[in-house]
């Protein structure tokens, strides 16, 4: 394996940690309930930690960098993390357990911004865009992987953390490549102190496309279940199968996109994916058969077009080297549409109902198609 091939591993394995830390929430959280003695929404929130810990770890990769080469931050993340994982096994109080996820959710935000700048400084812009979306189908392998294992180790009745202990095996093996690997240079490490320079609008029209991506994307992922339920009479089963059948095809989609890009480029699967996502999700709230309703959400994730890393990567060719800040800022946006969506769309169905939530989704959406035009039309294609 050569120093491109350790790098490139370590940072998909960053993409990994996390989904493997999303996945099995809803599976851990009754045998958790049962070992703290408290009700399954109780021990629920405290994931609350997790998710917030990988905002306030986003907003730290917006700087830390600055200050530290990819080698020292990998290594001394991924060692407190692997020490925090383990450490589930000996609490035996809730508080002390939601400062863990608090702790694992932190590094796991500075991780991941770390992973996509490895690749945004490793790859030319030619092959950028494919591995980064390559980076988000390793984080759909891992929720099925996480997934089939928590649900395994529960069944015969391993404690609630097991697969968590488990998963400090990777951050283990990705301090490891860590050591053994020679990183690009960021711009800090390579020039010294350079100037901080504003970045053009195109940049920014490009994060708060991201926020609206996450935000229209959890507002339907969310509530889409329930509305299944409350208007369409579908059994439980069925409607949460509908989220399934979503991510799968966003897997799908992402491996196809990976290949794609090379022959579209970036720049159109931008365009492309904008209105595509947006044209997908409106049946999703004009249809009233569940049978057809699970197979638009399969055509819906399809129609996604691994966006997220798309915008990713095209916002990386606007400037002439992509800065560590830059990937940072990009992914900050998309973190910030995840992490407010709960509270938006919560109120949004208290003034209104569950269909038009879904409505709502399709808007942000059609925003994000605006946005990315006009990024676009301020940015003209870069001779290579």
């Amino acid at each position: 394996m050569n120093n491109t091939q350790r790098t490139t591993l370590l940072a998909f394995l960053t993409y990994f940690v996390m989904s493997a830390m999303l996945a099995p929430i809803g599976i851990i959280s009754t045998p958790m309930a049962e070992h703290f003695g408290q009700s399954v929404p109780e021990v629920t929130r405290q994931f609350s930690w997790l998710t917030g810990g990988i905002l306030v770890g986003a907003i730290i990769a917006l700087v830390i960098y600055d200050f530290a080469g990819l080698k020292q931050v990998f290594l001394g993340v991924y060692g407190i993390m692997t020490a925090a994982l383990l450490s589930l096994m000996v609490f035996d109080n809730l508080t002390m357990v939601r400062l863990a996820l608090g702790v694992v959710g932190t590094g796991c935000g500075i991780g991941l911004a770390g992973a996509a700048i490895v690749i945004s400084l490793t790859f030319d812009e030619n092959r950028r865009a494919s591995m980064l979306v390559l980076t988000d189908s390793c984080f759909s392998i891992a929720g099925f992987i996480s997934a089939w294992v928590t649900t395994f180790l529960i069944s015969r009745e391993f404690g609630w953390s097991t697969s968590y202990q488990l998963l400090a095996l990777v951050t283990v093996t990705i301090m490891g490549l860590a050591l053994l690997s020679l990183f690009p240079k960021t711009t800090h490490e390579a020039s010294g102190n350079v100037p901080w320079t504003p970045w053009p609008l195109p940049v920014w029209l490009c994060v708060t496309s991201l926020f609206l991506y996450t935000l229209g994307q959890y507002s339907i992922l969310f509530w889409l279940p329930n509305y299944a339920m409350t208007q369409l009479a579908a059994e439980e089963g069925a409607a949460g199968n509908l989220v399934g059948q979503f991510w799968l095809g966003m897997f799908i989609a992402q491996l196809f996109v990976a290949w794609w890009v090379f022959r579209i480029g970036v720049r159109k699967l931008v365009l492309i994916g904008s209105i595509t996502t947006c044209l997908g999700s409106v049946p999703l709230w004009l249809v009233s058969d569940i049978s057809q309703l699970t197979i638009l959400a399969l055509a819906w994730g399809f129609l996604n077009l691994a966006m997220l890393k798309a915008i990713l990567s095209f916002a990386t060719e606007i400037v002439d080297l992509p800065s560590p800040r830059l990937v940072s800022l990009m992914l900050l946006g998309a973190t910030v549409g995840t992490a407010v969506s709960p509270a938006i769309t919560s109120q949004v169905v208290e003034w209104t109902d569950n269909r038009t939530i879904l409505m709502f989704g399709t808007a942000c959406y059609a925003l994000l198609f605006v946005f990315i035009t006009a990024a676009r039309t301020m940015s003209p294609q870069r001779s290579l």
